[in-house]
């Protein structure tokens, strides 16, 4: 019985994973259509973003401190903020992926490799991202420890990458940026 419970829950969050990441990479493309005019509040959205990024970087870090202490009450309630503040952020970064164009590196020479180099790497591991949180929700959620433990080996690095990695692309684009003043 609950080997099945979990092949269902397997399949949701995977198919959850590729909705969202199909969502996404159809939004950047602009496949859906944006209105004519851009609503003030989506301009203040790239700060917005990196600020729920930081937030949630911060929380994980702490998150780790409290689980090392064995702190388990405080670890389980910094890791449902950070989730709590990165679906926030998800909302966000379509919102803002719907109604502005996009914004391009402007920079050039050794520092534009940087910046593409960490952009596709945090392109890359947020496609991983998803599964593997949700997933090491699902098991620390349900005190199956030993695999929580496991799978979060992985998640909890790649989580931390991405919240940082999102950091920096915001502060290598922050020039580039055209809205209105």
């Amino acid at each position: 019985m609950i080997k099945n419970q979990n092949k269902l829950v397997f399949r949701i969050i995977f198919l959850l994973s590729i909705a969202v990441i199909l969502f996404v990479l159809l939004l950047n493309r602009k496949f859906f259509s944006a209105p004519f005019t851009i609503p003030q509040f989506a301009y203040s959205l790239p700060k917005f973003n990196a600020t729920i990024n930081a937030l949630s970087l911060t929380m994980l870090i702490l998150s780790y401190i409290f689980v090392k202490r064995k702190k388990y009450k405080i670890h389980k309630a910094l890791n449902l903020s950070a989730f709590f503040l990165s679906a926030i952020f998800l909302i966000s970064y379509t919102l803002y992926h719907y109604f502005v164009p996009e914004t391009s590196y402007g920079g050039s020479g050794a520092i534009k490799s940087v910046y593409y180099f960490i952009l596709f790497s945090h392109i890359l591991a947020s496609l991983f991202l998803m599964p593997l949180v949700l997933i090491a929700f699902f098991y620390g959620l349900n005190n199956n420890l030993l695999n929580h433990k496991k799978i979060v080996k992985w998640a909890y690095p790649v989580w931390v990458y991405v919240s940082f990695t999102g950091i920096l692309v915001y502060f290598f684009l922050l020039p580039y940026y055209n809205f209105p003043n």
